[in-house]
C-alpha cells in the first residue's frame, strides 16, 4: 500500500511557468493538494519538486538490459517513463519478444510506454529471426499497454504509399495511436509526403534546416542523444523557437553512460547554453506526455504522484525519485528491488574458421574496393573507393591505413557463409570485436585486423548464444554475454556497466578512437541509414536501396 506524506519543496509549475514554495500531499499514490506556503517565490533554502524527465524515444535492448534493469539505473537520473520501442528483440522473437518486455517490466512501478514494431524485418535484404505482420500488430493493439507504432522506417515505402506499409499506419490510427517516424535526410517535398501518411515524429534529424522542413510539415522532432548518434548540438539551437514541438530522447544509450546519466544531462546542458528553463522542462517533461498520452503525473491534484526533487535549477542533481508516491530513488542510488529474469533466445550460428572470412581478388588488373566509412556519434556512413590490398590471390586488411575487414553473419541459420566487406574509421591495430546485437536484425557483426582474430571474437559470441567480444593479438580476450535474446543480460545493470566497461576499454586499447565502438558496430548492419552498410546477404547502398560489390 503507498504510504501517505508530504513535502515542502519549491514546485516547479511548467504550466504557469512559475516557481512557488508549497506543501505537496500525496494520499493514495497520488497528489492530493498542493498548497502554497505565501506569494514569494522561490526559496533558496528549499530544493525543488517537479516532474519527471521522460526518454521519448529509446530501445531499452540497447542499454543490455532488461526492463527492470533499465529502469533501476534511470530512475537515479529522475526519469520516470520512457517510450520504447521494442523491436530490437522484436527481430529476434517476434511478438513473443514483445511480449517478453512488457511481462518484465510490469515487474516495476516505472512508467514503460512500448510500441508495436512497424517494421521487422527492417528490410527484405537481411535476415532476421522472425517478422511482425499487420494482423500481429492488430492484434498488439488490442493490448492498452501498447501506445503507439513505433518507427517506420521503411520511409521510401512509406513515400511511393506501399499497400502493407500503409495498411500499418491506418492500424494505429484507427486504434487511436500515434505514429512514430523515422527518416533520416528527408527535406522538402519529401518530408511532406512523409508526414502526410500521418506520421507525427522524427528522431534522425542530423542538420538544423532538416529539422525545419519537418517541422513546418506538423512533424515533432525529438532531439537525440545517445551513446552513438549525437545530435544535441546541432538541434538544440530549435529551442527557442520551437520548444512546444521538441522532445529530448536517448534512442540507443550502453549500461556504462546510463549509470553516469540520462535525460537529466541533456536538460542541464540546455539550460548552461542560455535556453529558458520552463521552455526545457516542457521538452523534458511535459511534451512526451502529451503526445503519447503516457499516464504519468505532471503535478496536478488528482494526477498520480510521479515527480522528483531536484537540488537546484541549474545542474538538476536529483536527490529524490518517486513513482505513484513511491520513493524508487534517493541520492543517487535506486530503491527499486531486482526482479526475476527470464532467458529468451534464437541463436542457432555454429563456430566459424578463420577461412571463412577470406575474400578471394577478383582477376581485374586494378581492383577497388568499396570501403564503408563510419563516423563517431554518427549512424550514417559514406563510401570511400580505395585500391584493394592482394596477398596470396586475397584482398585482405590494410591496418595502416585504418582499411579494416567486417563482416556479418547470420546467426538464425547454421553453417552460412559470412558477409564480408571492408571499413574505415574504426582505427583497430590489432585484434577483432565481435557483437551480437547488430541493428536491426542482430545477426553476429565482426570487425577486426586480421581473419584469425576475427574468428576468435565471433566464437566467443556464439558460444555464448550472444554477446560483445574483444580479442587482441596477443591472447586478450574479454565477453560480456547477453544471453537474453543474444541482447540483454540477465545480471544487475551496475553489474552490466562495469563488464561493459571492461570489454570497452580493451577495444579502445586495440586502437579504436570511437566513443562507443560497440554501439557503432552495432549499426554497421542497419541497412536503413544511408549511405554504405553490411548485411548477411552483403554490401548495401542506401541510396540505391540495392546491393553492390564490395570489391571489383
Amino acid at each position: 500500500m503507498p504510504v501517505d506524506f508530504s513535502l515542502t519543496a519549491n514546485v516547479v509549475d511548467i504550466f504557469a511557468r512559475s516557481i512557488q514554495p508549497a506543501v505537496v500531499q500525496v494520499e493514495g499514490g497520488r497528489i492530493a493538494a498542493i498548497a502554497p506556503i505565501n506569494d514569494a517565490e522561490a526559496d533558496p533554502a528549499l530544493p525543488y519538486l517537479m516532474p519527471g524527465f521522460v526518454d521519448a524515444h529509446v530501445h531499452v535492448e540497447s542499454s543490455l538490459l532488461v526492463p527492470t534493469e533499465f529502469a533501476r539505473l534511470a530512475v537515479m537520473h529522475g526519469t520516470v517513463a520512457t517510450v520504447s520501442d521494442p523491436h530490437e528483440i522484436g527481430n529476434v522473437l517476434g511478438v513473443a519478444g514483445v511480449e517478453f518486455m512488457l511481462e518484465n517490466a510490469a515487474h516495476s512501478p516505472f512508467k514503460f510506454c512500448f510500441g508495436a514494431p512497424s517494421c521487422v524485418p527492417a528490410t527484405p535484404f537481411e535476415t532476421a529471426g522472425a517478422e511482425i505482420t499487420a494482423a500481429d500488430i492488430k492484434k498488439l493493439f488490442e493490448n492498452p499497454k501498447i501506445g503507439y507504432l513505433a518507427e517506420m522506417m521503411n520511409w521510401p515505402g512509406v513515400l511511393h504509399r506501399d499497400a502493407d506499409v500503409m495498411a500499418k499506419i491506418a492500424l494505429a490510427h484507427a486504434a487511436g495511436r500515434p505514429v512514430d517516424g523515422h527518416a533520416p535526410g528527408l527535406r522538402a517535398d519529401d518530408a511532406a509526403h512523409y508526414a502526410s501518411a500521418g506520421i507525427s515524429t522524427d528522431h534522425e534529424c542530423f542538420t538544423a534546416a532538416e529539422a525545419l522542413d519537418k517541422l513546418a510539415v506538423g512533424m515533432k522532432i525529438l532531439i537525440r542523444e545517445g551513446s552513438a548518434a549525437r545530435n544535441f548540438d546541432a538541434l538544440i539551437e530549435l529551442m527557442p523557437e520551437h520548444y512546444h514541438h521538441l522532445m529530448f530522447c536517448s534512442d540507443d544509450k550502453h549500461p556504462d553512460t546510463l549509470v553516469l546519466g540520462h535525460i537529466n544531462q541533456l536538460v542541464q546542458r540546455a539550460v548552461a547554453l542560455g535556453n529558458d528553463v520552463f521552455n526545457v522542462l516542457r521538452v523534458a517533461c511535459i511534451n512526451p506526455v502529451k503526445h503519447y498520452h503516457l499516464p504519468v503525473g505532471l503535478l496536478g491534484e488528482g494526477d498520480p504522484a510521479d515527480f522528483i526533487v531536484v537540488k537546484d535549477l541549474r545542474n538538476f542533481e536529483v536527490l529524490q525519485t518517486y513513482l505513484n508516491g513511491e520513493l524508487v530513488a534517493e541520492n543517487g542510488k535506486s530503491l527499486l528491488p531486482a526482479a526475476p529474469i527470464a532467458v529468451v533466445n534464437n541463436f542457432h550460428a555454429q563456430p566459424v574458421t578463420a577461412q571463412d572470412f577470406q575474400l578471394p581478388a577478383p582477376t581485374t588488373e586494378r581492383p577497388t574496393l568499396r570501403v564503408i566509412e563510419c563516423f563517431d556519434g554518427q549512424l550514417i556512413t559514406a563510401r570511400v573507393d580505395v585500391p584493394a590490398t592482394i596477398e596470396n590471390g586475397l584482398v585482405v586488411p590494410d591496418v595502416a591505413a585504418d582499411i579494416l575487414k567486417l563482416a556479418v553473419i547470420n546467426r538464425y541459420q547454421p553453417h552460412v557463409a559470412p558477409a564480408v566487406a571492408f571499413i574505415q574509421g574504426f582505427g583497430l591495430k590489432h585484434g577483432a570485436l565481435a557483437s551480437s546485437v547488430g541493428h536491426d536484425s542482430h545477426n553476429i557483426t565482426a570487425v577486426g585486423c586480421d581473419d584469425e582474430s576475427m574468428a576468435r571474437a565471433v566464437n566467443l559470441v556464439i558460444q555464448a548464444k550472444g554477446g560483445l567480444a574483444a580479442v587482441g593479438a596477443d591472447g586478450q580476450e574479454i565477453l560480456l554475454p547477453l544471453p537474453v535474446a543474444g541482447l540483454m543480460s540477465d545480471q544487475s545493470g551496475l553489474t552490466v556497466a562495469s563488464a561493459y566497461a571492461a570489454v570497452d576499454a580493451l577495444s579502445k586499447q586495440l586502437g579504436s578512437p570511437l566513443g562507443a565502438p560497440f554501439m557503432t558496430l552495432s549499426f554497421m548492419a542497419l541497412l536503413v541509414i544511408p549511405s554504405l552498410k553490411l548485411s548477411d546477404k552483403g554490401l548495401f547502398d542506401g541510396q540505391q536501396f540495392a546491393f553492390v560489390d564490395a570489391v571489383e
